[in-house]
């Protein structure tokens, strides 16, 4: 089973990967989803919140080392 670490960044990973391909496919705007993630992943980084990590863990997910 995949701990709460793999499966957020594994959902961050493809978020900014479909935004990039939707930018390049469609419409430019659609950067400013994979500016999110990163600055939700750099923000996390620093405080260790992560609203998706604590609805994992309230799912009973295990956490990993980066989300305890």
């Amino acid at each position: 089973m995949m701990t709460i670490d793999r499966i957020v960044f594994a959902v961050a990973g493809t978020m900014i990967l479909l935004s990039v391909a939707l930018a390049v496919f469609h419409d430019q705007r659609w950067l400013w989803l994979t500016a999110f993630v990163g600055a939700n992943m750099l923000q996390s980084a620093f405080t260790g919140f992560c609203p998706m990590a604590i609805l994992l863990k309230k799912l009973g997910r295990k956490p990993g080392p980066a989300f305890q």
